[in-house]
């Protein structure tokens, strides 16, 4: 009997562990607010990709009738390590990115759009939920 309870226990141990961690890795998916944008708000930067046509250029999940095709499809964005292969991945450089593209990569095909800081951030904040 000894034997029994000592071979049913590691798998009963490892089987909750495994039940927990499954738990842990869906909660993260589940996340509906990614990565926080100080002053950013993810529902106000969909409208204003919405308002300034980000869409005619790029795919955005979750974003009506963005299915444009001239620059990369932003699916997965907060999974990205670079912005446009050339900055990091980080709030500020996407910040300015979306307010000053040519700033950043002169030469690039991304206009500048006059997008100010504060709506970058709510543009920013929404990119950050595409996991």
């Amino acid at each position: 009997m000894g034997k029994r309870h000592g071979t049913r226990r590691p798998l009963g141990i490892a089987f909750a562990a495994s039940l927990a961690a499954a738990a842990l890795v869906g909660g993260c998916d589940r996340s509906p607010k990614g990565i926080p944008v100080p002053g950013g708000d993810p529902d106000r930067g969909k409208v204003a990709i919405a308002d300034y046509g980000c869409g005619a250029c790029h795919v955005i999940p979750g974003v009506r009738g963005a299915h444009g095709m001239v620059g990369p499809p932003l699916t997965q964005f907060a999974r990205r390590a670079y912005i446009a292969g050339e900055a990091p991945n980080t709030t500020r450089a996407l910040v300015q990115w979306i307010s000053s593209p040519q700033s950043i990569e002169p030469g690039t095909a991304m206009p500048n759009l006059g997008i100010s800081d504060a709506r970058a951030r709510d543009i920013a904040a929404y990119l950050y939920t595409l996991r």
